[in-house]
Order: C-alpha cells, then sequence, then structure tokens
C-alpha cells in the first residue's frame, strides 16, 4: 500500500554558507594571509620560574621551636574532610603526631563555615567545640585562605627573631 501525495523533504538545521579560511590557496596572494612561523625554542637552555624563597624554619625537620603541644590551624576543607573521613579530628591528630594537638580556628575559617548554611552544620557544631582554640582577626574580609597565609608568615617571622 503505497502512500499519496508529496514526498516529504528532509529539513536541515542550522545550516550556514561555507566561508574560505583568510590562509586558503584560492584566494590572490596580496588578500591571503601569511601563515605564522614557530620559533623554535632551545630545549637545552634553562625555564626560568620565580618562586619565593621560603626561610627553612617553616618546615618542621629544620625548626627545632616545634614541639608539642602542636597548634594546629584549621580550616574549612580540613573539618569537611574530616566529616566524610568520619575521623574525630582531635583523636586523630594526636594518632598522626603522636603528641597533644590543639586545633586552632580562625574568625575567618568560622564565617567561612557559617555563610555555608545548613548543608555544613555538623562542620559548624565541630567548629564551636570548646577544644578549639579561637584566634581572633584584626583584618577586613572574610577570605579565610589569605588569613590562614598571613598567619603563618608571622609566625615564621616571630620564629626569626628568636
Amino acid at each position: 500500500m503505497g502512500r499519496g501525495g508529496k514526498q516529504k523533504k528532509a529539513r536541515k538545521y542550522a545550516t550556514m554558507k561555507r566561508m574560505l579560511s583568510l590562509r586558503d590557496e584560492r584566494l590572490k596572494e596580496k588578500d591571503r594571509l601569511k601563515p605564522k612561523k614557530k620559533e623554535k625554542k632551545d630545549p637545552s637552555a634553562l625555564k626560568e620560574r620565580e618562586v619565593p624563597q621560603h626561610p627553612s624554619c617553616l618546615f618542621f625537620q629544620y625548626n627545632t621551636q616545634l614541639g608539642p603541644p602542636y597548634h594546629i590551624l584549621v580550616d574549612t576543607n580540613f573539618i569537611n574532610f574530616s566529616i566524610k573521613a568520619k575521623l574525630d579530628l582531635i583523636q586523630s591528630m594526636m594518632d598522626c603526631l603522636y603528641a597533644k594537638c590543639i586545633p586552632c580556628i580562625t574568625d575567618c575559617v568560622m564565617a567561612e563555615i557559617e555563610k555555608l548554611g545548613q548543608k555544613y552544620r555538623v562542620a559548624l557544631r565541630i567548629a564551636k567545640d570548646p577544644r578549639f582554640e579561637r584566634l581572633p582577626c584584626a583584618h577586613k574580609g572574610t577570605y579565610a585562605d589569605d588569613c590562614l597565609v598571613q598567619r603563618v608568615t608571622q609566625i615564621q617571622h616571630r620564629a626569626n627573631a628568636r
């Protein structure tokens, strides 16, 4: 049984005229874009990078002043990963370092956790633990990463002065 009437034509969606690239051979020499020549880099040349020099006292094996009880700066990710791994934060710190550990949390980190809202209420409850030492912040804004880096470098400067 055949169908009567016209044959259906397939519709072409998003059709566009094909354009010549500016490097095409069919264009006149004066209109054509010149091919770029790649500069060959010398593989024997050393690559130079500027890396800030960190004093050796920032590293555990060189700093003889580091000793128990350890004051550990804790950030939001640290708490979240401890929840995901189902670890008791303080107990795990002690298991890792074989010494008494005092977790320290800055106002910025607390603000960051509070901003995260209801989904991170467990992290907030852990952060408000009375065993955590609260460190006040004197700077503007609540960007925790910069605050923690600034604190660590200040501690390092104090260690150098001794």
